[in-house]
């Protein structure tokens, strides 16, 4: 919540679902099982129950994309993909880290965000905002001394909106040398803002390459989606 300190004024500014696993302080590897809770009202746990099927959709739709790596390209032309893909190189220490040494997921939320705000700006060549987040998955933990590449690639774009997918690759070189592996994945939608603050037109994603053309379909699926999905929440509330 946000609050006008002059009027006092309040306002819903952001709104998220996290799912957490509860995991054995012996082994870290081993999950335990979760204690059930007591719902107020039946239609919670049947809200509940949706939220996470949902999710776990997403995850393995996600993990089905974990081959892609994205590749430099040489003078790309402006408003391709090419054009604006960005990635960022982080060694992750002690203070990126809990008591057991994984890195904490705000950390990587954070990197992931600055990386997809670099590939919007580079498109826009405008001030643009985070809009929303759809669904960070985190498939592996990142243990400290790994060094991770974080890379955003633009996917989608709307007449106001853009989707860039980022995920993350850790090379834990230094306790337990193994392959480089996929340890999360996340779209994000941004939008472009002129310097006071208003909505601007996003220019038209060119997509080059047949993987770029489906991406662009499958982002526009996924738009439509959220957008049918915010019409009727609207609804709802309206009606409340």
């Amino acid at each position: 919540m946000s609050e006008n300190i002059l009027t006092g004024a309040k306002k819903v500014t952001n709104k998220a679902t996290l799912w957490y696993v509860p995991l054995s302080l012996k082994n870290v590897n081993k999950v335990l099982e979760v204690p059930p809770i007591q719902y107020a009202r039946k239609e919670q746990e049947d809200e509940g129950k949706k939220r996470y099927e949902e999710q776990k959709l997403d995850r393995l739709e996600t993990k089905q994309r974990n081959g892609d790596v994205i590749f430099p390209v040489i003078n790309p032309e402006p408003h391709t993909v090419s054009y604006s893909q960005s990635s960022l190189i982080h060694l992750v220490g002690p203070s990126d880290c809990t008591l057991l040494g994984f890195v904490h997921g705000g950390v990587t939320m954070k990197l992931m965000d600055e990386v997809a705000g670099i590939v919007a700006a580079r498109h826009c060549k405008t001030n643009i905002v985070t809009a929303s987040v759809d669904a960070i998955n985190f498939h592996e933990k990142i243990k400290k001394g790994s060094v991770i590449t974080i890379s955003g690639r633009m996917t989608f774009t709307s007449n106001k909106s853009m989707e860039i997918e980022v995920f993350v690759d850790a090379d834990p070189f230094v306790d337990e040398p193994r392959e480089r592996y996929r340890a999360v994945s996340a779209f994000f939608t941004y939008v472009s803002l002129s310097k006071e603050g208003k909505p601007l037109p996003v220019p038209q994603l060119l997509t080059e390459t047949e993987d770029e053309k489906r991406r662009f379909e499958e982002g526009k699926g996924r738009y439509l989606q959220t957008k049918a999905k915010r019409q009727a929440q609207m609804q709802q509330a309206a009606q409340q």
